[in-house]
């Protein structure tokens, strides 16, 4: 998943300026679950207080009762969002139009009463995008769901279509009626089209899972295809005040993937790719969780629309290169728990550490071996993983985590698979050049489990590590023993010796208020909007000298109170600042509020940098090579 900008989840609002088979009345027929099809009819016309009406015919069904449900999880998001709080006015009607009883067993279940006179359901949906700023978790924007009548409409069809208990299997049908001008874009499959209704698009899938794994947005087409190999790549851009287009971003974007597709050579699950890429304007009824959601074959990534053009490709090359590498892991290397996903009641795997972890790795080493950044660069980004995993449990087992993902503590450990998992691919990685000479890494061994292993042939969970063992070294055991299913952190100097390298520290300029594009401080929403100093991050010399903390909500600055319109101004002014400037700040920290005075000074950060060794060995050159080059 990746909520990969998970930095600005809050706000970011400091940051930079089948067959269609129709239900036919009493005339349905009994069918078995193996030939029957459920239509799923969602109306994007006829919007009504943001909500849009979808009605479900399936079947005919020879049981008393039947549950319907709309997902709690779905997977990549490993988190309870419940979608089902997003469903109003459920109705299950018999054959005359007739309500039939139906029990509301939790947020995502409903149980309905007398199932063999059922015909259809229907009900109301109202979108997540408007609500983020009023609940404490709001449903992360890639995974949630946009209505905005005549302009968008974000179908995470998770939100919108449900499925009947035991009816996973069975083929669905969707017939989307849209607006003139608004144009779908997704990577599932085309029905046949009714040319009586020209209003309507239709879209077939095998089971229930094609429908949630393919989401479709449609809006005023910004639309560009270009072919990388054998893969036809669709980007669709939704910028709601036109600052950006798909044209002008497919350059770069293209450049990218065709570097991906050369890093992977023969790994390939698919023959089309599509990027849906969804620009908010960050008011508060707009997305505001940045970042993106994989799939099979496609991804939606949720990106702020006022942001510079340089800035907006680097956000989204890093994000997308991270969702396209999931084509390899877990979509097609992957457990019986993610093959056969319960989405109500979810069992975990205990592999993210290459779910997420290498396919985040895969994001970064391929851009260094295919030249697109600087070995300083590359290095750079390792270090700053190694910081930012400081800030989770290093003592946590790795495994253990992923399994109980959904609960705490392990829940608020989860970025973690973002830094920390990584990082543990780095280190296989440099362990299995080691051991072979420089020939094998992580891709070599992604590719033999691909060739195991595939989009229909899930592995046992509890056995692919000794798997991993078997086809590689015993040090391989021994390594997954203490630092992945063991709680012994990665003595990462070690690695770096392996390959010629050791740490520097180094003090370098910063902002008061920013390093660069991120952010020292940040607001939140579902707080009146108050102004916090970021935890978990290394805090420049103006925030440590005044004896500033993270999780400090700034009260005032020299008398004046913190709101978003001062403290801009506050930012814009600070560019201008004498380092002998007195500043008085007050900040809320638990309970107590305490007054913080200094001069601002010259703003610095302490970094610890990755350099080259100039003692190292031909040997340590030379795996340091194979490491980089592949």
């Amino acid at each position: 998943m990746t909520n990969k900008i998970g930095l600005f989840k809050k706000s970011w609002i400091l940051g930079v300026a089948i067959l269609v088979l129709q239900g036919c009345g009493t005339t349905k027929t009994l069918v078995s679950a193996e030939k029957a099809s459920i239509t799923a009819k969602i109306d994007l016309i006829n919007v009504v207080d943001d909500k849009v009406n979808v009605v479900l015919d399936p079947a005919a069904f020879v049981t008393d009762t039947v549950s319907f449900f709309i997902p709690k999880t779905v997977p990549g998001t490993y988190s309870d969002d419940n979608y089902g709080k997003y469903i109003e006015q459920f109705k299950a009607l018999d054959y005359k139009g007739g309500e039939l009883k139906v029990e509301k067993l939790d947020d995502n279940t409903w149980r309905i009463i007398n199932a063999k006179d059922l015909d259809k359901i229907n009900y109301w949906v109202n979108d997540t995008y408007d609500t983020e700023v009023e609940v404490s978790d709001p449903v992360f924007s890639p995974s949630g769901t946009n209505i905005l009548k005549g302009k968008n409409f974000m179908l995470n069809l998770h939100g919108f279509v449900g499925y009947f208990d035991g009816l996973e299997e069975i083929p669905y049908s969707l017939e989307i009626s849209a607006p003139d001008g608004l144009e779908p874009v997704t990577s599932l499959v085309k029905g046949i089209q009714d040319v009586n209704r020209p209003d309507t698009d239709v879209f077939v899938a095998n089971r229930y899972f094609e429908v949630i794994d393919n989401p479709i947005m449609y809006s005023n087409p910004s639309t560009e295809t270009f072919q990388v190999n054998d893969i036809a790549v669709t980007l669709s851009v939704y910028s709601p005040n036109g600052h950006f287009t798909a044209a002008s971003l497919k350059g770069g974007m293209e450049k990218m993937m065709r570097g991906q597709k050369a890093f992977l050579g023969d790994i390939n699950s698919t023959k089309h790719y599509t990027i849906i890429l969804y620009l908010s304007n960050m008011d508060d009824n707009d997305a505001k969780g940045f970042g993106a959601l994989e799939h099979h074959t496609s991804t939606v990534v949720v990106m702020p629309e006022q942001i510079s053009k340089e800035r907006l490709e680097e956000a989204i090359f890093d994000t997308v290169a991270h969702e396209f590498f999931h084509i390899v892991t877990p979509l097609t290397i992957h457990s019986n728990e993610i093959q056969y996903f319960d989405f109500n009641d979810p069992k975990m795997s205990m592999h993210l550490w290459m779910y997420e972890g290498t396919t985040e790795y895969f994001a970064n080493l391929f851009q260094i071996q295919q030249g697109l950044i600087s070995e300083e660069d590359f290095y750079q980004r390792l270090m700053e993983k190694v910081e930012r995993s400081k800030t989770y449990d290093d003592s946590m087992s790795f495994t253990v985590m992923s399994k109980n993902i959904l609960e705490e503590p392990y829940k608020e450990n989860y970025a973690n698979v973002y830094e920390k998992g990584a990082l543990i691919n780095m280190a296989l990685d440099i362990n299995l050049r080691e051991l072979s000479g420089g020939e094998k890494g992580v891709l070599w061994l992604m590719k033999e489990l691909s060739k195991k292993y595939g989009d229909s042939k899930p592995f046992e969970d509890d056995k692919l590590i000794d798997e991993i063992v078997a086809m590689t070294y015993p040090e391989i055991g021994e390594f997954f023993t203490a630092n992945v299913i063991g709680d012994t952190p990665i003595d990462y100097d070690a690695y770096w010796k392996k390959v010629g390298l050791q740490t520097t520290e180094q003090e370098q300029s910063t902002g008061y208020f920013f390093d660069g594009e991120i952010p020292y401080i940040d607001v939140d929403p579902a707080n009146d909007n108050a102004i916090f100093v970021r935890e978990g991050i290394q805090l420049n010399s103006f925030f440590n000298d005044l004896g500033a903390q993270g999780g400090d909500i700034i009260k005032s600055v020299d008398g004046k109170m913190t709101n978003l319109v001062n403290i801009r101004l506050l930012i814009g002014q600070s560019i201008n600042w004498d380092s002998d400037r007195e500043i008085v700040m007050v900040v809320q920290r638990g309970d107590e509020e305490i007054t913080l005075k200094g001069k601002v000074g010259v703003p610095t950060l302490k970094v610890v940098k990755l350099v080259a060794m100039e003692s190292a060995s031909e040997q340590q050159n030379k795996l340091r090579e194979a490491w980089l080059k592949g």
